[in-house]
């Protein structure tokens, strides 16, 4: 059961036509908000919009700075002022790091780091002059929890790991919540693009990924907690992981390669 506050009634969900940016938007606007979803498939952003007449989609390219500037400016000016950011947006292709074009791993970081950072510099200004907000920001524990083939995407979310936590403690007592989710492999259309990496494909096919509905909760329920919660480690799989990282990294490793054979 959704703990979504009913206070928010303006948001913002970036990859909000899919997976738990869908998820979101949909949650919010049950729940009374208007939800401006951010997205490149236009014909998801389009579907999802006809779901309910409180979503408002909107094309667009999170590492355009312009484009998302206009876009955050044109939400304020006509659904009102943003009480919450949910960042979703990214893309994982996976492959050995020599048999992955440099454009390919340089485009991941631009998508998923640059695009957080566009975000963050063009909404948090807006939310820290009103002294309130939520900002969720999508890391993942794959930012210290590497892995083989999985380079260019493990390198974008440690770099907005590192980025967002040091924006919380930036950001302390602003009256701004800000949330660095870090979910384990869910079971989401992001991840189809990892199929072809065994670990991957044999997680889904034995069904061993995170819950979407799931995140979204814990999400959910971090949030009314308040900005004392400040990273998300949504289940037990990700705690563990994240323990096994900081304890035992070269048992990880070898943990790791076993389930890519």
């Amino acid at each position: 059961m959704s703990n979504t506050p009913f206070s928010v009634k303006v948001a913002v969900v970036t990859g909000g036509a899919s997976g738990m940016g869908k998820i979101t938007a949909l949650r919010l606007a049950n729940a009374g908000a208007q939800v401006a979803i951010l997205d490149m498939n236009q014909a998801a952003l389009d579907a999802t919009a006809a779901e309910s007449t409180n979503i408002h989609p909107f094309h667009c390219d999170v590492t355009n700075i312009a484009q998302v500037q206009e876009i955050i400016s044109q939400v304020e000016n006509t659904l009102g002022p943003i009480d919450r950011l949910t960042h979703c947006a990214a893309i994982m292709p996976t492959a050995p790091i020599l048999e992955q074009p440099a454009e390919l791993i340089t485009k991941m970081m631009t998508i998923n780091y640059g695009g957080t950072v566009n975000l963050v510099k063009t909404v948090l200004p807006l939310m820290n002059q009103r002294k309130s907000g939520q900002l969720v920001i999508f890391g993942s524990i794959a930012g210290s929890v590497l892995g083989p083939e999985l380079a260019g995407y493990n390198a974008t979310k440690a770099a907005t790991n590192a980025f967002v936590e040091v924006l919380i403690h930036e950001n302390r007592g602003s009256g701004v919540h800000i949330l660095l989710v870090c979910p384990p492999m869910v079971k989401t259309p992001l991840i189809e693009q990892g199929l072809g990496t065994k670990n991957i494909a044999e997680s889904l096919e034995k069904n061993r990924m995170a819950d979407p509905e799931f995140i979204v909760d814990e999400i959910d329920k971090a949030l009314t907690k308040g900005p004392k919660k400040e990273i998300l480690l949504p289940g037990a799989e990700a705690k563990i992981l994240m323990l096994f990282r900081r304890l035992f990294p070269g048992l990880l490793w070898k943990i790791i390669k076993l389930s890519m054979k």
